[in-house]
């Protein structure tokens, strides 16, 4: 590890911006919190900049406040970045870290890459080797950048291992699983005796469809997400889209109005959205984790998008690619008729301890590191 000190203790840096990345890291800063040779440094970008949501979830996830709050906020792509960069160059050289830990492909992420690079600290990025071979998608760009600078890179399943073998990348690779099965399992249970979201909704487990639209792909185009939310609103049974400020500031913008079975309804704390999606007959996203968190809590999905970088849930057959043309009788087929055959593959990401795995590798290299040390101390070479 880049800046081992010569104490017992490695300070681990965690670096998240927004929610979604709250959720998949909780099980990381769980471990490193319970691992005495470890000590937690956390740190939120702000790119998602909502106090309330963001807060909402580091409660309802029992992690700690961030030690500090970089307050980056809204801003093109260039501007998050470049902000973020500039902060977290500034945090890692205030504080020396041994590593710094980073999650997907979001521009927090490619902000720490590309800071810490430079710096002495390691850089780990968690879900590395996840790809859609879209290079169109600013996550992709994002994650492959990261890939390419990263000292350790902790792949959730062989399939992304490999796609980092074709890219020539080998060394320091670990298949640890996702964290996502970790987060899903450890809440799902508790979300389903705490929440009170279906009474709220006034919906029957079973009975109707979750949604969640919120890439740029569907919100930047408005001809995209008029058709996909028409085609949400015009079938026979409930569909409940809880709207990402983005996708709610797309809507005003096309002056949409849902007035048949799509509610669009505001965004969900974590428990409050598990729920709803657990007992869910049928989900429909443009979001990666959702299609992992659908296969693992066996709700048939359908994803609207030309591509996926969760290859794996296509191939089991509990997840299937559709366009804003298609999306309304897929919809309709598999909550009448195929449900069925689009569940029971639970396992595809792991076994819920990824965060367990990718701490202890941590530690293992900060202990041989500091054991490296001290032997070219004690045995200097001739």
């Amino acid at each position: 590890m880049g800046a081992t000190s010569s104490t017992a203790s490695s300070l681990v840096t965690v670096v998240i911006g927004t929610r979604p990345e709250l959720i998949k890291m909780a099980p990381v800063i769980k471990a490193i919190r319970e691992t005495d040779s470890m000590e937690l440094r956390f740190v939120h970008t702000g790119q998602h900049y909502d106090t309330e949501l963001s807060g909402s979830f580091i409660r309802t996830l029992g992690l700690p406040e961030p030690d500090v709050r970089l307050g980056v906020g809204s801003g093109s792509q260039a501007e998050q970045t470049g902000e973020a960069l500039v902060a977290l160059e500034a945090d890692v050289e205030a504080t020396s870290p041994d590593v710094v830990l980073a999650q997907g492909d979001t521009n927090a992420v490619l902000s720490a890459a590309l800071a810490v690079s430079k710096l002495d600290a390691d850089f780990g990025h968690v879900e590395a080797g996840i790809r859609s071979f879209d290079d169109e998608m600013p996550e992709e760009v994002n994650r492959v950048v990261a890939d390419r600078v990263a000292d350790f890179l902790f792949a959730p399943t062989m399939e992304a291992a490999q796609n980092l073998t074709e890219e020539g990348i080998t060394e320091n690779v670990h298949v640890t699983g996702n964290t996502v099965v970790d987060a899903c399992r450890e809440h799902s249970k508790v979300a389903h005796e705490q929440s009170d979201v279906l009474d709220r909704l006034d919906l029957t487990p079973g009975e109707y469809v979750a949604a969640t639209v919120h890439r740029a792909r569907n919100t930047d185009d408005d001809d995209r997400l008029r058709t996909v939310l028409t085609a949400l609103d015009d079938v026979s049974f409930p569909v409940v889209l809880p709207a990402h400020p983005r996708t709610q500031a797309a809507v005003d913008r096309i002056g949409f109005d849902a007035s048949g079975s799509l509610a669009l309804i505001d965004p969900l704390d974590y428990l409050d959205f598990l729920e709803l999606l657990s007992s869910a007959r049928v989900v429909v996203t443009d979001s990666g984790g959702v299609q992992e968190e659908a296969s693992i809590l066996e709700v048939p999905c359908l994803t609207v998008r030309p591509n996926t970088e969760r290859p794996e849930t296509v191939d089991a057959g509990v997840n299937e690619l559709v366009t804003p043309e298609t999306v309304g009788d897929r919809l309709r087929a598999v909550y009448r008729d195929e449900r069925d055959e689009m569940v029971g593959a639970t396992d595809l990401f792991g076994d819920g301890r990824a965060g367990e795995r990718i701490v202890e590798l941590l530690r293992t290299a900060g202990e041989d590191d500091r054991d490296a040390a001290r032997r070219s101390v004690e045995q200097p070479p001739n």
